[in-house]
């Protein structure tokens, strides 16, 4: 059993709410979303592992277990570039859960137009993988879903 850390603060509105058909539709994997609270934020690592994949307004931790987790920051950000984005970790490098990874303001974001929703994926786990879904306001570095 794997616990997954909010990687951000927010409300926990589930993936069928994220305005992205590849998230909604859980075609990446199960998991849920966060939208955000709206100020100047440290995004954390989910579980501890090491970084496979880090980009600006995305990462990915992977488990001793094998077990991946994509953290997307806001939707359609990958547009952003990176601008607004700063990295805190890199490409390789192991963190513990609850570790900052990126330091992002979803405030500016949403002013740019954008969706500052963040999806939380079980990377290419089955539907039923993913249990005891947080409810309500999670804050970075509280249990959001557990991957059995």
């Amino acid at each position: 059993m794997t616990t997954v850390l909010a990687p951000v603060a927010g409300a926990v509105i589930g993936l069928a709410a994220v305005p992205d058909p590849v998230f909604s539709q859980a075609m990446v994997g199960p998991g849920t979303a966060i939208d955000p609270v709206r100020r100047p934020v440290e995004a954390v690592a989910p579980i501890s592992g090491t970084i496979v994949k880090l980009h600006p307004h995305a990462y990915v931790v992977v488990g001793d277990d094998g077990k991946g987790v994509l953290v997307h920051l806001g939707i359609d950000t990958v547009r952003l570039k990176g601008e607004g984005f700063r990295l805190l970790a890199a490409e390789g490098d192991r963190v513990r859960a609850g570790q900052p990874v990126v330091a992002w303001d979803p405030a500016a974001v949403e002013a740019g137009g954008r969706s500052p929703v963040c999806p939380v994926v079980a990377l290419d786990a089955p539907a039923d993988a993913v249990g005891k879904i947080a409810e309500g306001g999670v804050d970075a570095g509280d249990a959001l879903f557990e991957w059995s």
